[in-house]
C-alpha cells in the first residue's frame, strides 16, 4: 500500500470532480478526522488517518482491503470509478437524475436511463456531465453520465438515452467476486 503519484491523483481526483465538483476537499478533510487516498494492487481505496496506521502492521501480501474501495486503475493507467465509492460520493454531487419506479430495476440491471423513464433532472445539467441516479424515494442508485443536457431532455423522443450507465448497486450482486 502506497500514496499515489501525482498523475494518479489527477486521474482520480478528475474522475471525482466530474460528479461531486469542488466537495473533494470535504472528502479529506473531515469532522471525523483526516482521510486519504492510497494504492493497493492497482485499487485505489480510501481510508482514515488512523486505520492506515493500523493497516501498515498488516503484511501486503495478507492485505485485502484497507479501507473503501473508490476504484481500480486500468493497465492503460486511466482511473474507472467503482460502485463502491457511491455512499461517498451521493451526499456531495452536484448533478442528480431521478428515475421512476418502473425504470429502476433496468438500470440495477446494467441498462442506460432512458427519457421513458426519467422523472427528474437538476436544472441546468451539462451533456457528458457526471450524475448521480437516485430513485423517486432518494434512495442512490448508482451513477452514470448525462447523455443529454436537461434542456435537451425536455425535447426528446421517450426512447433516446438521457444517462449512460457507468455502475450500480446491482453489481453488489452480480459481480460480487471481483468487488474486492
Amino acid at each position: 500500500m502506497r500514496p499515489l503519484t501525482e498523475a494518479e491523483t489527477r486521474a482520480v481526483f478528475e474522475k471525482l470532480q466530474r460528479y461531486i465538483g469542488e466537495n473533494i476537499q470535504l472528502l479529506v478533510d473531515r469532522p471525523d478526522g483526516t482521510y486519504c487516498f492510497r494504492l493497493h494492487r492497482d485499487r485505489v481505496f480510501y481510508l482514515s488517518e488512523k486505520l492506515l496506521k493500523v493497516a501498515a502492521s498488516v503484511p501486503r501480501d495478507n492485505l485485502v482491503s484497507p479501507g473503501t474501495c473508490f476504484g481500480k486503475f486500468t493497465k492503460t493507467q486511466k482511473f474507472r470509478l467503482s460502485v463502491t465509492a457511491l455512499d461517498f460520493l451521493a451526499p456531495y454531487a452536484k448533478f442528480k437524475v431521478w428515475v421512476k419506479p418502473g425504470s429502476e430495476q433496468s438500470f440495477l440491471y446494467g441498462n442506460h436511463v432512458l427519457k421513458s423513464g426519467l422523472g427528474r433532472i437538476t436544472e441546468n445539467t451539462a451533456q457528458y456531465q457526471g450524475v448521480v441516479v437516485y430513485s423517486m424515494a432518494d434512495v442512490p442508485l448508482g451513477f452514470g453520465v448525462a447523455a443529454k443536457s436537461t434542456q435537451e431532455c425536455r425535447k426528446v423522443d421517450p426512447m433516446a438515452i438521457v444517462v449512460f450507465h457507468q455502475a450500480d448497486v446491482g453489481e453488489y450482486v452480480r459481480s460480487e467476486d471481483t468487488l474486492t
